[in-house]
Parts: structure tokens; sequence; C-alpha cells
């Protein structure tokens, strides 16, 4: 049986391009979750008034792919210790959050978010939120498969190719065959 998790770190691009690799996932699809407005449209949502988050929500295989692992790869690649940012991308629809669909995915997220800040992983304090999943608003379709679709655009250089890289590097054993 699937399950289903719902993360934001930034430009829902970048996760979707990572995770649409990862063996265990299923599906990957871009959208908007934790704000006010019903049925958000992406001007909308980068006005930063609608209180969305970029996410991308996933389903995956957890006989393949555990919970934890997709949150290992997650906090692998973006930075969780900048608020309402990833890179030049500013705003509280680019914040670091993980919506979960379980009170064992919260306990998950937070126990690994400890762990994280023992051993300072990352320098600075993990600014990721964990907070119940909302209503899912999947993107508008030139959103989805942004980067399989434009791999030579600038943004999907410059920013999505080297997360990519850094994920197959670091996890070339969960890539998909």
């Amino acid at each position: 049986m699937l399950e289903t998790a719902t993360l934001a770190g930034g430009c829902f691009w970048c996760l979707e391009a990572v995770y649409e690799q990862v063996q265990g996932v299923n599906a990957v699809e871009s959208g908007y979750m934790g704000g006010s407005l019903d049925h958000p449209t992406y001007e909308a949502v980068c006005s930063g008034e609608t209180g969305h988050a970029e996410v991308v929500q996933l389903q995956f295989d957890p006989a393949q792919i555990s919970y934890r692992e997709i949150l290992e790869v997650f906090f692998a690649i973006h930075d969780p210790t900048t608020l309402n940012r990833q890179g030049n991308d500013r705003g509280t629809q680019y914040r670091s959050a993980i919506f979960h669909h379980s009170e064992a995915q919260a306990a998950t997220a937070r126990q690994l978010i400890a762990e994280l800040t023992e051993a300072r992983m990352f320098g600075q304090p993990i600014v990721t939120e964990v907070t119940p999943a909302a209503t899912f608003w999947p993107a508008e379709g030139y959103h989805r498969q942004y980067y399989r679709r434009h791999p030579d655009q600038g943004y999907c250089r410059v920013v999505i190719a080297p997360k990519l890289a850094k994920f197959r590097a670091r996890f070339s054993d969960r890539l998909k065959n």
C-alpha cells in the first residue's frame, strides 16, 4: 500500500526533479499547501499573500523506501536553515516544511531533525516546519516535470542540475534503474 509525503524545500521544480529519480517513489506532483486561498495560482502564491508553500506530494512504497529515507534525501538536497529562502528564491512560498499525514510521520520528522541538530550537520539551527498536511492544490500543468521538459533552461542548469548531481552522488543506491 502506498503512502503519501508532502515536502516544501524551495522551488518545487528542484524537489520534483530529484524525487522522480528515487527508487520506491511511484508519483511526484508539484503543488501548493499551507495557505488560506482555495485553488491558488502560481502568481497568487508568488505574491506571498496566500501563505502557501511550493510543495511536492509523493506517493511512495514503504516496502521499498521508508519515510525516514524520504526525509534523509529531503535534508540533503535543500538548506533547512534558511527561513523563507532557498538560494536566490525568497519568500514564504520557499520555506522549508514537512507536511505530515500521520502522527508517525510527525514523530519521524521531529526525531530526524533532533538527530541532525545534535550532530550539528548544518552549522545553523534547522528552521524546517513540521505541520499537519492541509489541502494539496496541484500546480498548473506547465510546472509539471519542468526539469525533464526544460533541462537546458537557465534555472535548470544553474540550480536544479547541481542538486541532482549532489543527490546522485550521495544516494546512488536509491536511484531508479
